[in-house]
């Protein structure tokens, strides 16, 4: 299985031998027991960052399940030169997804959501009478598809559901099923949604206050909302292209599972000790969530790849859990999440086995292709599937130009 793995991954930009020479009595442990400085790793990210033109990460690297190495790098807004900082107002795309899963989950622990009922048992009405504000509309679009009606909250958080990510990249903008729900594993964020629509029936809250009671409050929290607070303005963090060039931070006045959270680099450390340590959680359900439930075995994530499988991704047995991705390693099996939208790129990774974790967050559209190198120098992470999540290394990108 090794050999098969190693040759699944690549080189790194510096050796890693260097670290072979790193005193034991260092702050970052890897994976591997190798040990890497702070200053090493500082070195390291700053010479990514200028070669792949990133233009801000924040990063946090946990040994014991705990934070060793915390740190931002670079800009929060490139042409006002205005510098990235802990505390800063970032958007959290799918990051959202991840926090989703962990409330949901303590909903189960409580007996309030069972994983396996159909959701539209949980609803007073019918599905399709239901209507929302924002892109996402209603259901009508279901009508002449019953199979809506199998859809589980398991389903949701795995990816199952048989909805695309959006309706909106449809051709003609409209919610279908693609294939029998539970069969496959295929990204929605629609998935998503229609569980927040039921969790917010079944509690009759919604989300944002939600997860203010049972996530952001308790974990201390204060700087996190699904929906946009005016007083993000002053410390806000704006997305950038590929060549520096700002996006538009999305103010999204509607809570949104699949992707509305705002927080800072601080705050998504609270929650990420938190889930690697288990807070909030019974362990039963801790270990579903972060447990394979289906395994992957597209080419790509996103894109007509996805609907092509193949055995390129048997080594590491990729598959989905509760709101998270997993893979098996010699050290154990690790679960990851990913964030992304037009100039933003998010990673997390844990291991459990090893107590081993990484957060990386970027305000650029370039940030994905430091992704690979920085996972296997900070903790030794070269099981990622960083092809499958189309995270082509900064090197490879500029050979093709």
């Amino acid at each position: 299985m090794m050999k098969t793995v190693l040759a699944h991954c690549s080189i790194l930009l510096l050796p890693v031998m260097l670290l072979a020479l790193a005193s034991p009595a260092q702050t970052i442990k890897r994976l591997d027991t190798k040990h890497v400085s702070e200053s090493e790793l500082t070195t390291y990210i700053r010479q990514l960052m200028d070669t792949a033109k990133v233009t801000g990460l924040g990063i946090a690297v946990f040994n014991n399940n705990k934070p060793v190495y915390s740190k931002t790098f670079g800009y929060a807004n490139l042409p006002d030169k205005k510098r990235l900082t802990p505390n800063a107002y970032l958007y959290g795309a799918s990051f959202s997804k991840a926090v989703f899963a962990y409330l949901v989950m303590q909903l189960v622990g409580e007996g309030i959501l069972n994983l396996d009922k159909p959701l539209v048992q949980y609803l007073p009405r019918p599905l399709l009478s239901y209507t929302f504000p924002g892109k996402l509309k209603d259901y009508r679009d279901l009508q002449a598809d019953k199979r809506y009606e199998k859809i589980t909250a398991r389903m949701c958080l795995s990816h199952t559901t048989g909805f695309p990510n959006f309706r909106w990249f449809e051709p003609d903008k409209k919610l279908r099923i693609k294939f029998k729900p539970g069969s496959r594993v295929s990204y929605s964020g629609e998935g998503m949604y229609l569980l927040q629509v039921v969790i917010q029936e079944i509690t009759h809250t919604d989300l944002e206050t939600l997860a203010q009671q049972r996530v952001f409050n308790p974990l201390k929290m204060f700087n996190t909302s699904y929906k946009w607070q005016p007083a993000f303005e002053d410390e806000l963090v704006v997305g950038h292209d590929a060549d520096g060039n700002t996006i538009d931070f999305p103010r999204r006045t509607d809570a949104n599972a699949a992707g509305s959270m705002v927080t800072t680099l601080d705050d998504y450390i609270r929650f990420y000790t938190a889930l690697l340590q288990g807070k909030g959680l019974k362990p039963v359900q801790w270990k579903e969530m972060t447990s394979p439930q289906i395994r992957i075995r597209s080419i790509k994530q996103f894109g007509p790849l996805s609907w092509k499988d193949s055995t390129l991704n048997d080594n590491i047995e990729l598959a989905y859990g509760l709101g998270f991705g997993i893979i098996q390693t010699p050290y154990g099996r690790g679960f990851f999440k990913e964030g992304n939208d037009r100039g933003w790129g998010h990673y997390s990774i844990a291991f459990p086995e090893k107590k081993t974790a990484i957060v990386i967050m970027t305000n650029s559209d370039n940030g994905e292709s430091i992704f690979r190198d920085l996972l296997a120098y900070a903790i030794g992470d070269i099981y990622t599937p960083w092809y499958w999540e189309n995270y082509i290394p900064w090197n490879e990108k500029q050979a093709k130009r």
